[in-house]
């Protein structure tokens, strides 16, 4: 494949709440769930784009993402996926879709998140990336975003392979998509079908209604359990069946159409594309569905902290800042670390980033991040004291906390118009030199680097300390005791697992 795999659409966050049922509420005969456990995922757009990286291709998702907590949920579980993200800014909230199981079957599904809100502008690297993609695939839930016309221009202009899997809300395919994937009741409801007529009647007609009205190549009505119907110009339908599979089907549109889309990137005929579609759309639902198909680390990922230790720190706090500066037309400005023994090189370089615009947002790295960055022994003030420190400066104005090695989830969710790093990174060759600059580069950002104050490091603040000796006014005894209470903890774990 020549380019990556580009999913565009509409994406939502799905949470699938577990439990059981053993008692009516007192005040209402309504059955009163216990929840047990949840499991969060990307759905709508999202859920392609996992399954499309779950395949071994490199994807991108052009979608819009809200300045709010489910914006953050679904940039870390899409990151966990492997997904490149390309976040348009969505007025509104994120939209959420929250099923309560019990015993295997869903007793309610609760939406939130209000109407559609209006996705804005693609950046030039939005773009481009639709001009260089090896396929394409538009997943429309709806809401917006294949609507939007700078994107339905790029994609009619994309030499790529175009699939487009409809909904009833949304709008017609731009002319020239190589595969359209409705099921059974859009097909009917798109193409205004009457009433009656056999199942395959009505798929072919819907299909070829369809085809015609949008100037598309093909079009492969999904039937559920019994496959697909394709229908070519001047040809006879196709009929592919699918092998007997029972199971939850939820999701399985979207396998169909993200397996398609592979397919055709790696250059299959349409027929072949459909039959592969079929057969793993059909494997999908006999192997569990969306339960198991999720991969091992989307299933995983930490929630983000919502909010904690103060109205100015976690995702929400965060997401209401940075909502509020963009509607004034003003400037977001992020930086991240781990911030371990805040010093004075740190309020230096935190002072230098919020003059840069009209709000600092601090990326921190969580306890478990910086353990895994700097060993077991760090960090030496736990990231609920970090997070408060941090947002006791006038210069910050919201801390968001993050698991993962990098703040690139955070950074594709907040989207900051510039993203500051402290150091002496100039020296290296540029702004290229900065891992988050090809991240920045997606929705239009820039990265920048301010002095860092000479003889001002944590790692030198406790090796002073362990040294005996003070560290730029820090307490040696201090820093010392703590740090040497981790490691003797962490020697201790280590010597009674052997």
């Amino acid at each position: 494949m020549a380019g990556p795999v580009v999913v565009l659409g509409d994406t939502l966050l799905d949470r699938d709440v577990e439990g059981t049922v053993n008692r009516l509420c007192p005040d209402s005969p309504v059955p009163v769930l216990d929840e047990s456990t949840y499991v969060d995922r990307p759905g709508g757009a999202g859920l392609a784009a996992v399954f499309a990286a779950a395949g071994g291709a490199e994807v991108a998702l052009v979608t819009a993402l809200a300045d709010d907590a489910g914006g953050a949920r679904i940039g870390t579980l899409l990151a966990a996926a492997g997904v490149q993200l390309y976040g348009l800014p969505l007025a509104g909230a994120t939209p959420e879709k929250i099923r309560l199981h019990a015993r295997g079957r869903v007793l309610l599904r609760h939406d939130r998140g209000g109407p559609a809100g209006e996705p804005g502008e693609p950046s030039e690297a939005v773009l481009r990336l639709l001009a260089t993609a090896s396929a394409v695939l538009v997943s429309d839930y709806g809401r917006g975003v294949a609507r939007h016309p700078a994107l339905r221009a790029a994609l009619s202009a994309t030499r790529a392979p175009v699939v487009w899997d409809p909904h009833p809300r949304g709008p017609a395919a731009v002319p020239g998509a190589q595969l359209v994937t409705p099921n059974e009741s859009e097909a009917r409801e798109l193409a205004k079908l009457p009433p009656g007529g056999s199942r395959l009647v009505t798929a072919s007609r819907g299909a070829q209604t369809l085809r015609q009205r949008w100037r598309a190549g093909a079009v492969a009505v999904t039937l559920g359990g019994d496959g697909a119907l394709l229908c070519h110009a001047g040809s006879t339908p196709l009929v592919v069946p699918a092998p007997a599979a029972e199971g939850d089907t939820c999701g399985a549109g979207d396998r169909f159409a993200a397996a398609a889309t592979l397919a055709l990137a790696q250059g299959a005929l349409v027929s072949e594309a459909v039959q592969e579609a079929v057969a793993e759309a059909s494997a999908y639902v006999a192997g569990g569905g969306v339960a198991t198909a999720l991969p091992a680390p989307v299933r995983t990922a930490s929630p983000v902290v919502v909010s904690a230790g103060g109205d100015r720190i976690g995702a929400a706090a965060a997401g209401a800042v940075v909502a509020q500066v963009r509607a004034a037309g003003g400037t977001v400005v992020a930086t991240g670390g781990c911030f371990d023994l805040l010093h004075a090189g740190h309020v230096a370089t935190l002072e230098a980033a919020r003059q840069l615009g009209d709000c600092l947002v601090v990326c921190l790295n969580s306890d478990a991040s910086v353990a895994g960055l700097k060993g077991p022994a760090r960090p030496v003030v736990p990231q609920g004291d970090r997070s408060r420190l941090l947002a006791a400066l006038s210069c910050v104005d919201a801390v968001v906390i993050f698991d993962e090695p990098t703040p690139h989830a955070a950074l594709s969710w907040l989207r900051p118009d510039v993203w500051v790093k402290g150091g002496d990174y100039a020296s290296g060759g540029g702004e290229e030199t900065l891992p988050e600059a090809e991240i920045l580069a997606r929705w239009g950002g820039h990265t920048v680097v301010v002095p860092y104050l000479d003889g001002r490091s944590t790692s030198d603040m406790i090796a002073a300390a362990r040294a005996g000796r003070g560290s730029a006014g820090w307490p040696a005894a201090a820093v010392l005791a703590e740090a040497g209470r981790r490691e003797a903890v962490t020697r201790s774990t280590a010597e009674g697992a052997q």
